[in-house]
């Protein structure tokens, strides 16, 4: 794929090494040398083995559990590259943490995914290559071109292989909440179903409660469709609504990140879902006993396409549709 410019390197943190060599394969290359390690009080420390003197750089490093390391690991590889005379440092982030700190939601709160923006931008970053925000407008926090890439396409074309055989007739996407409306709105336009929403209340941090279903489920296979899932508090108590007050007849759920912390497994395995699909931006939590109902999509050909595109200096609006 890759054809001319300047030489290509990609390196890696230790957030997912998996999809770094999995973008890699992709694009036909290998790898770049080098390790992030720490010191014995956790300081960060990153080497670099071969030159990077102008080359366009891309660094993956999704800023997941543990997150303050993660993206300190980030920060330090564009920083080595950086004093190493790299031509152009992308980061590679398929999954921004601290984006649901986006706003003031209360008084003195803080608006830490623009502190991380920043810090980013501050390390030396040139371009940033993501996957579904939290929120759209975090890209205006960055003073440099960011590229949000959509997981939508990824699901339509898995959900419509998988009722490909009854049609899409009985199939209906449903926004877990009012705040995912919006992607849920265009992931069920593309599929060409309906749309319903689960109207809830949240009373504390990862704990909701449903409050009002608002459209018609009853006999219908369910889409819940987000761009996260967490503690999947808030998944599973809508997935029990649209069964037991709306009447749907199974559950499927669809989300780019599988953050999947605390009870998040123990919560998906005794709730009526029946698969949970997941994009491969964050690796599988390594202390965690494997879920049956847990399946992942690739998104390292997504993420391949895109630094191709990048590195030759070509649009990639075509991936946003």
């Amino acid at each position: 794929m890759i054809s001319r410019g300047t030489e290509i390197k990609i390196f890696t943190g230790n957030a997912h090494k998996q999809l770094a060599e999995d973008i890699c394969r992709n694009l036909g290359t290998r790898l770049g040398d080098g390790s992030v390690d720490h010191f014995s009080d956790g300081e960060v420390t990153v080497s670099l083995y071969e030159t990077v003197r102008g080359a366009d750089v891309f660094l993956v490093q999704p800023t997941s559990a543990p997150v303050n390391e993660h993206l300190m690991e980030l920060l330090i590889m564009i920083d080595a590259c950086k004093r190493a005379s790299a031509g152009r440092i992308t980061a590679v982030i398929p999954y921004f943490g601290y984006a649901r700190q986006d706003r003031k939601a209360k008084p003195r709160d803080p608006i830490s995914s623009k502190l991380v923006a920043n810090l980013i931008t501050k390390a030396g970053a040139d371009r940033v290559l993501t996957m579904d925000l939290h929120a759209s407008q975090i890209q205006g926090f960055f003073d440099i071109p960011v590229d949000n890439l959509m997981g939508g396409p990824l699901f339509t074309d898995y959900i419509s292989r998988k009722f490909s055989a009854d049609g899409l007739e009985d199939v209906m996407a449903v926004s877990p909440d009012v705040g995912s409306v919006a992607r849920t709105r265009a992931f069920a336009h593309r599929l060409g179903v309906g749309l319903a929403i689960v109207d809830k209340r949240r009373q504390r941090a990862n704990e909701s409660e449903v409050m009002n279903i608002i459209g018609d489920v009853e006999g219908k296979h369910v889409i819940l469709f987000d761009d996260m899932i967490d503690t999947a508090g808030s998944l599973v108590g809508a997935a029990k609504a649209l069964v037991e007050i709306g009447g749907a007849k199974d559950i499927y759920a669809c989300a780019s990140h599988g953050i999947l912390s605390g009870k998040a497994l123990e919560r998906i395995e005794k709730s009526p879902i029946k698969e949970v699909v997941l994009l491969d931006s964050i690796p599988y939590p390594e202390d965690k006993p494997a879920c049956d109902k847990i399946k992942y999509i690739s998104v390292a050909p997504l993420f391949a396409e895109a630094i191709d595109r990048v590195h030759e200096e070509v649009s990639i609006s075509t991936l946003f549709r």
